[in-house]
Formats: structure tokens, sequence, C-alpha cells
């Protein structure tokens, strides 16, 4: 560790407190670990200090770090051409939306690029609201759909309160059994009775006003919600009876992160519209979309879409696509994350609800995991915010970067991570938990 590097660390947060405004956050003293670098599950700062990163930043670096071949893509067409308009054909964007299309169900062959998951829903509300005619949205409560107008309003956490400004949007309960909302004691319990909540909202609002139904085919802000048996299939026959476009939020959940290429395909309910950002690219680029369904896509055949964005289908953004989903097929890393979740993160998280009655349940699936932590284990009564933020810097100063919410450690590290990288973490977790109990 030099001097110089020391040097740079400080730079970099003296520029960050001085010049930057932070996301979700209050600006004052605000404690940020500085990135210089990162391969594969590891990051660095300048000093050198390393982290095996367990959040895969926002959930969304899953090819990991740095990956030499999206990193020799993006170069190369940056030396090639970086930058053509949504007006003109283009080859990259044509192979990114084909590559895109061959992973989603038949009948899904047109893709409409975005910046990032926030517009792809609102251009997935907008294709609904023009598709039937009919204005409504409804998602659920426990849900993060994004920061910009509809789709903050479509949220249903603390986050939508201070930006209302879209109309049209009803909020429900969705399926979340350890919590239920319903005094469910099975999950074919909570699952029936979800639906029978979801069914009497369309029937109280009027079924012909509303346009979409809006889910999270895993809720992952939320808290990593795996739909019980049958739910999302059951949602999929309401909107049928109703004539409701289905939109699926596969931002955080798609393309490897639950061990599949789209998280829905492992609960039923094939949607009219799929939104995808995050794990589509590994975030290198920032990008997002619509998988649009024939049948919706017919609307706008001999009728004008009113909806367009810049950087729609940036050259960048569609050569860093091909080359992350020929990587991980390629490289057989969806099948990665289906085993490391099955084999090793899922069991080796369960060992350790066993050990800690700290931690009342475990769930997740792929490389998509939470461990939600109480006071007490039969009341359910959360963790204290203290002892979470303690928790979490306990884990960074030992080497495990991790995403916290409410009272959650979310366990999510990239696609590509190993059985020794998820050992690595779990007993570093297994110390601060040790410690934490003394915390309570």
């Amino acid at each position: 560790m030099t001097h110089t590097d020391l040097d740079l660390d400080t730079r970099a947060r003296q520029l960050d407190g001085e010049h930057v405004f932070h996301s979700w956050s209050a600006q004052t003293a605000l404690e940020l670990p500085v990135l210089a670098g990162g391969s594969g599950c590891r990051v660095w700062d300048h000093a050198g200090r390393s982290w095996l990163d367990f959040s895969s930043q926002m959930i969304n670096v899953n090819v990991g770090h740095q990956h030499p071949a999206v990193v020799q893509a993006i170069a190369d067409q940056a030396r090639q051409l970086s930058f053509c308009s949504p007006a003109v054909a283009s080859l990259p964007r044509g192979e990114a939306a084909r590559r895109i299309t061959e992973r989603a169900p038949a009948g899904f062959r047109k893709v409409f690029f975005t910046n990032g998951g926030a517009d792809a829903v609102e251009n997935a509300i907008r294709m609904a609201r023009l598709h039937t005619g009919r204005d409504k949205v409804l998602s659920a409560y426990r849900s993060y759909h994004g920061n910009t107008g509809a789709a903050v309003a479509a949220t249903g956490d603390w986050r939508r309160l201070p930006n209302e400004y879209s109309r049209g949007h009803v909020h429900f309960f969705g399926p979340y059994l350890y919590r239920s909302e319903f005094y469910s004691t099975s999950a074919e319990q909570e699952s029936e009775r979800a639906l029978r909540h979801l069914e009497r909202i369309v029937q109280c609002e009027g079924p012909d006003t509303v346009a979409a139904i809006l889910l999270e085919s895993v809720p992952g802000t939320a808290g990593v919600l795996v739909p019980p048996p049958g739910y999302l299939a059951g949602v999929r026959e309401i909107a049928d009876r109703y004539g409701i476009v289905l939109v699926l939020d596969e931002v955080m959940a798609g393309f490897g992160r639950t061990g599949r290429w789209f998280a829905f395909t492992g609960h039923g309910g094939e949607p009219d519209l799929i939104v995808f950002a995050k794990g589509v690219n590994s975030g290198y680029v920032p990008v997002g979309g619509v998988i649009i369904a024939d049948h919706i896509a017919a609307t706008f055949e001999d009728r004008v879409f009113p909806g367009g964005l810049t950087y729609s289908g940036h050259p960048l953004a569609a050569a860093s696509i091909v080359a992350t989903l020929d990587t991980m097929a390629a490289e057989g890393i969806v099948a990665n994350a289906d085993r490391i979740g099955r084999e090793v993160l899922g069991p080796a998280l369960a060992d350790l609800a066993d050990r800690f009655p700290m931690i009342g349940e475990v769930r997740g699936e792929g490389v998509f995991w939470v461990a939600e932590l109480v006071a007490n284990r039969d009341t359910r009564e959360p963790i204290s915010a203290a002892v979470m933020a303690r928790c979490k810097r306990e884990l960074a100063a030992r080497g495990v970067l991790s995403l916290t919410a409410e009272n959650r450690i979310h366990v999510a590290p990239p696609c590509v991570v190993t059985d020794a990288e998820v050992s690595e973490a779990v007993a570093v977790l297994h110390e601060v938990l040790a410690l934490a109990k003394g915390w309570v």
C-alpha cells in the first residue's frame, strides 16, 4: 500500500462528498466504500483492500465483474460505431434483440429497448394502456419497479409516497407466507387467498378499467418473495378472465439470477410483456427493455407507438448484451447459479438458520436469497435498524459486501460464484451473526 494509493481513496471520498448527490439518502454523514476495480466476484479499492461482492452491486452483475469477453465486445463496438440513432437499423441492436427473444417463450418476437428497468416499466404500462384502451394498473404493495413517474407510483414500498404523481395506480397484497396478510398457515392457503384477494380488487375497481397487472416474478427488494405454487398461474387466469395485460417485471430476477433465464418459467403464468434490465448485460452499460408478445406488438403494426428514447438500443449496450448472453450460454453460468442455489448456498443458509434463532426465515433460489432477521423467532418481531446497520458494517469489515433492506440481509453473489467463495462468505456471515446475538 503506497501513499499514492491512499491518496486516491481519500480523493475519491472527497470528490464524492463535495459533488455527488446520492439516491435514496440524506446527503450528510454517508459512509461509502471506494471501489477502484473488480474481477469475478471480488472488488477492491485503490489501496488494494478487497471484498467478496455478495450484493452483485445492485443485484445486477450476474456475469461477474470485468468479464473479458464483455469488456472486449464493448471496446470493439466503441472503435467501430459508438452511437447511432434508434431511427436506423444496426447489426448489434438486432443481434441483441434476437438473443433475448430466443430465450423468451414462443410468441415473443419483438424487443423495445430502454435505458434501464424503470423506463422499461414505463413503456410496458404505456403499451398495456394503449392495447386495452383502459387506464388502471394493479401492482403489489411489496414491490419496487423503479424511480420514474409511473414506475415509482406502481412501486408499493415507502419510496412511492413522496412521488405519487402518476394516475390510475391501485395496489394489492401479494403472497408472503412468513408475514401473511391472509392468516394463512400453508403455501397452498397463501396462494389461494392471495389470488382471491387480487380478483376482488379487480372486481371492485371495475374490470373494464384495468389495463394491466404488474408483478415482479420474484419480488426482490421487497424480500426475495418466491411465489407459492400456483400463484403466477392463477394471476394469469385472472388476467385472461378480465382481458387484462399481465406484465412481469424480471429486471432483478431475470437472466440467470434464479438459476433460469427467466424467473417466471419456474412458476408458471406466462406474461404478455416481460420487463428486463440489470442481468441482461450485467450492468456494464445502462440498458433495459420490454419483450413484447406478438399479440401486443400487432396493436402497433399500423398504429404509431407514442414512445421512444434517444439511447434506445445503444450500440455499446447492444454489444454488451450479445457478449453477456453468449458468454453465459458458453460457460454454463445460468446452470452454475441453479446448482449453487440448490446444492451450496441454499443449504448453507438453512444451516445458519438452524444455528441462529435470529434468522426467522431463509428463502430464495439460484443466487437470489435473503435471510430475514428477527429479535424474537416466536413473535417474528423484526430486528432493529441499528442492528442491521451494524451487521452490514461488520460484514464489510471482514471482507464481504452485502445488501441489506429493512430487517433482511440479501445474499446475491454473481452467477459465476464458486463453491469456495460461498463458503468464505457464509463463514463471515456466521461470525457476524454470532456477534450480533449480543446486540439484540
